[in-house]
């Protein structure tokens, strides 16, 4: 019995100290035990960094936006053809047309004609701005209220007037302000018993309205918007039948213009004057401010239309600086 015992004893010392032998190196003079307390350690590796030089260069290099000439060219780059031959094509395979304005409003009255819709329905107009300067810098998206020549609505818009004035007061009442007051409606309006669609004020009493700025936001008064001075006639036949607009998402502009049933005439006279409103804001000395321009009624297809053949052209505009 002790004969097998000291047998097994040496069978699984020697497993053992093969295994040692396998998975640990082999240390001259170092017993076992020691080999086992050696503890596995892993070392951090030094990564080179490449200089701020060369990564900033790297960041820089950008690819070049491929600009593809397709004046001298049988067909677009991409696509079948310059027009379809057939009334039904995939539109994806063909440039997008581009009507002129009066054209696209023939087509709108078309459409409502074949497809019975509402003579009434209104217009809209879809326009993507470039708003891009140099040094990547962008314009500001603004907000803006033109006077449209032929208005699509019924009723006036309501007006509050801020003054402490006595004759401006006298002023905006005769001219149609809703309201006429000052520091005394604050809070009237922070309590939403009054509100009104567009709020002007005089110079002196816009330090008083800081309390308004959260509640009010961009119908805030503001000079640039025109809302803000001492001729509340004027100021108030701009507002109350003025039409606003504002850019969203960046570089969009979405806005009624009129409706189906006003004459051709009228809807062209309203695209034009709030064309030439919105590129009033262009910056000097840049290109055109329309990059692409849309116009629907709300039961039609969208139409494309060149906005270019309602504003002036650089020349034309270059004969009225010089006049003025």
């Amino acid at each position: 019995m002790a004969t097998c015992t000291r047998t097994v004893w040496k069978v699984v010392s020697g497993c053992q100290r093969q295994l040692l032998s396998a998975g640990v190196p082999s240390y001259a003079g170092v017993p076992l035990s020691t080999l086992r307390r050696i503890p596995n350690r892993s070392f951090a590796v030094k990564i080179r960094r490449q200089d701020k030089k060369e990564e900033a260069e790297k960041k820089e290099v950008k690819k070049e936006k491929r600009v593809i000439d397709d004046s001298d060219r049988h067909k677009p780059f991409g696509k079948t053809a310059w027009a379809p031959v057939d009334d039904v094509y995939v539109l994806r395979y063909y440039p997008r047309t581009r009507y002129a304005p009066e054209d696209a409003v023939h087509l709108l009255k078309n459409f409502q004609m074949l497809d019975f819709t509402p003579q009434n329905q209104p217009v809209y107009i879809d326009l993507r701005l470039d708003m891009k300067l140099e040094k990547k810098k962008r314009v500001d998206p603004f907000v803006s209220t033109v006077h449209l020549p032929h208005p699509f609505k019924t009723g006036t818009n309501k007006v509050i007037a801020f003054t402490e004035d006595a004759d401006q007061a006298k002023a905006a009442q005769e001219n149609g302000a809703t309201y006429v007051g000052g520091a005394e409606l604050i809070q009237k309006i922070l309590d939403d018993e009054i509100s009104a669609d567009f709020y002007i004020a005089a110079p002196l009493i816009l330090p008083k309205l800081g309390p308004l700025k959260n509640k009010l936001r961009k119908k805030f008064p503001k000079g640039n918007r025109g809302s803000v001075g001492t001729n509340f006639s004027q100021m108030l036949q701009l507002f109350n039948t003025g039409h606003e607009y504002l850019v969203e998402d960046g570089c969009y502009i979405r806005t009624q213009i009129a409706t189906l049933d006003f004459p051709q005439e009228h809807i062209i006279t309203n695209l034009k004057t709030l064309l030439m409103d919105v590129c009033s804001h262009r910056p000097a000395n840049t290109g055109p401010f329309i990059e692409r321009a849309i116009i629907a009624s709300h039961t039609s297809e969208a139409l494309w239309f060149n906005s270019a053949d309602l504003l002036p052209k650089p020349a034309e505009e270059k004969k009225e600086e010089e006049e003025e």
